[in-house]
């Protein structure tokens, strides 16, 4: 059974197919080839409200790096091709409460539907 992966912040950009690549601050169990449920959101759901489900998406990758390892290619594999590396440092630490030096598991993926 695949595992449900929110998409909250990005949720336009996994409807458009344009994001490739997210990072998570943990994950640590993902392996190459996991499939996943990506949703709207998974945590704070209001009393009788459903999960959302998005699509069916496949771990091609995952691999740990500081949060600012990002590149600029990886701004845009991230949905955000309008971000620089520090754009997306700052909107992701501060969404995550973490620190730019903080690992986070890069995940690649594909689309299944």
């Amino acid at each position: 059974m695949a595992r449900n992966i929110s998409f909250m912040l990005a949720e336009n950009q996994i409807r458009a197919r344009t994001k490739t690549v997210t990072r998570r601050h943990g994950w640590l169990f993902l392996k190459d080839g996991d499939p996943l449920t990506a949703v709207e959101k998974n945590q704070g759901l209001k009393k009788g409200e459903k999960v959302k489900r998005l699509c069916s998406i496949r771990v091609v990758s995952a691999r740990r790096e500081p949060l600012a390892a990002i590149t600029p290619e990886d701004c845009v594999k991230e949905g955000f091709p309008e971000m620089t590396p520090e754009d997306f440092i700052s909107f992701y630490a501060g969404h995550n409460k973490i620190a730019r030096d903080d690992e986070v598991t890069r995940i690649e993926f594909e689309y299944l539907d």
